[in-house]
């Protein structure tokens, strides 16, 4: 017989959103697993004590995290798929017939709360992973990724260049309000620069590509990742023109500082090629941390043709002539770097000549002061645990990047500033970890008890059998 439902909405229904959220339901184990009590505290200061009551400290961390975990972070969309669902209704205590906050009330408490108050949510959630025996601690792999801003390539304007600095303020106003478009103003075609344009959008986002990509207004996300678990133990927003290499030292420091509070001691940073600059590696011996970088391009472990004598300083060339130490100098670039060359008397009767200085007077070879870095360091990657750091780097912080990128909301930012950036960024770490920490189901002791008896097992299955043993 062919069955027919027949609905009439009922006037009154007893309903409980605890019976109707299924035991296995993520945001049921996450309602379980957060205390997030210490909230109310951490953010009493940016409350007063008169006026109508703002939306709950602790619901609104748990709905900008729903948005990172349902990857869609915008603050309307969340408002408007928490409503239609029962167990996220049920994660942040509301009933089904309670209004849930406007979405621009989350956008105002994320301006309001300061990202200390974002930062400590993470390193909670970290130290939760830690007592789980889920991160090592000793080795970190480090890796960025560009996070498109909030702001169209259309809104730039070209900077006014002014020696005064009241001029240039007036100017820039000036600028802002004509509103006139940067191609037409300032020449069509003009190469567009972070040194010559900025977007009164969001003054802190700046312009960067990657090989094969059209140029954007970005962010750079900073990640450092344990490669014993593929937890994120750091997270942080810098501008996308700075290099790798001149964040290495804060991410390190970040990073240490999160592991260091839980006992736990970075030995080891893995990361690759755009890591690597004299002060990197100085940083990293300095403060006995042993790093796998692979040098730049034009590092030279030998200068063909010629041998370095270290004891002497100098260079020895094939025809025996030393090309000695002269002076340090500063490169354009800011780089300091040492300046060897030889015999003007020698070097013009060398058979050689032509082929090794061309039209030149003497033959002049210029190293960086860091060269002794980067030769230990050229030396540590030829080695068999150097080229297997190589690969655990890439097994390990890629896919994390990919995740957050590509699942966690993260591609894109909802905001502006380079402040609430930061806070966006460790939003998604924080849903990235709390989603490993609710699949990790043994310690690493039992674990470790499992390998074990595995090992045990084919000894067991050998008959047992007794030696005499004679004296000689």
């Amino acid at each position: 017989m062919q069955g027919k439902k027949n609905y009439q909405e009922k006037l009154f229904t007893t309903f409980q959103l605890s019976e109707r959220v299924p035991n296995d339901n993520i945001y049921r184990r996450l309602k379980e697993l957060l205390d997030l009590q210490w909230l109310y505290k951490a953010t009493a200061q940016y409350y007063g004590t008169e006026g109508q009551a703002s939306v709950d400290p602790v619901v609104f961390f748990k709905l900008i995290l729903i948005g990172y975990l349902e990857n869609q972070p915008s603050d309307r969309r969340i408002i408007n798929t928490v409503s239609m669902r029962l167990d996220m209704l049920y994660f942040i205590g509301y009933d089904i017939d309670e209004p849930l906050p406007w979405h621009s009330t989350l956008s105002r408490t994320r301006q309001l709360f300061g990202a200390d108050v974002f930062r400590n949510l993470f390193r909670q959630i970290l130290k939760q992973c830690i007592e789980k025996g889920m991160v090592s601690g000793r080795r970190q792999a480090l890796d960025s990724a560009l996070v498109n801003a909030n702001a169209s390539m259309d809104s730039l304007l070209e900077k006014a260049i002014l020696d005064d600095a009241d001029a240039y303020a007036n100017g820039l106003g000036e600028e802002e309000d004509k509103n006139t478009d940067v191609d037409s103003a300032s020449g069509k075609g003009k190469m567009k620069k972070n040194e010559t344009h900025y977007s009164p959008t969001d003054p802190d986002a700046r312009l960067a590509t990657k090989p094969g990509r059209p140029t954007r207004l970005n962010y750079l996300a900073q990640v450092s990742v344990d490669t014993a678990s593929h937890l994120i133990t750091n997270i942080q927003a810098h501008h996308a023109d700075k290099r790798d290499s001149e964040c290495l030292a804060e991410v390190i420091t970040n990073t240490t500082n999160n592991l260091q509070s839980e006992g736990l001691i970075v030995e080891e940073v893995l990361a690759d090629t755009n890591y690597s600059s004299g002060e990197a590696l100085r940083y990293l011996e300095d403060n006995a941390i042993t790093g796998y970088i692979p040098n730049l391009g034009q590092y030279k472990a030998e200068r063909q043709g010629f041998i370095y004598d270290k004891e002497k300083d100098l260079y020895i060339c094939s025809q025996g002539n030393k090309i000695v130490y002269k002076n340090i100098y500063r490169s354009s670039d800011g780089h300091y770097k040492k300046e060897y060359s030889g015999s003007k008397k020698i070097c013009g009767i060398c058979p050689l000549r032509v082929q090794c200085i061309g039209k030149s007077k003497v033959k002049r070879i210029t190293d960086t002061i860091d060269k002794p870095l980067y030769d230990r360091m050229h030396k540590r990657m030829k080695t068999i645990k150097g080229i297997r750091m190589r690969k655990l780097r890439q097994s390990t912080v890629e896919p994390v990047l990919g995740t957050l990128l590509n699942f966690l909301g993260m591609r894109r930012l909802n905001t502006k500033g380079i402040e609430q950036a930061d806070k966006g960024m460790l939003m998604a770490a924080i849903a990235y970890n709390l989603k490993k920490l609710l699949k990790f189901k043994f310690p690493r002791l039992n674990a470790m008890a499992k390998v074990m008896e595995k090992f045990q097992k084919p000894l067991q299955k050998i008959p047992f059998c007794l030696v005499a043993i004679t004296p000689a």
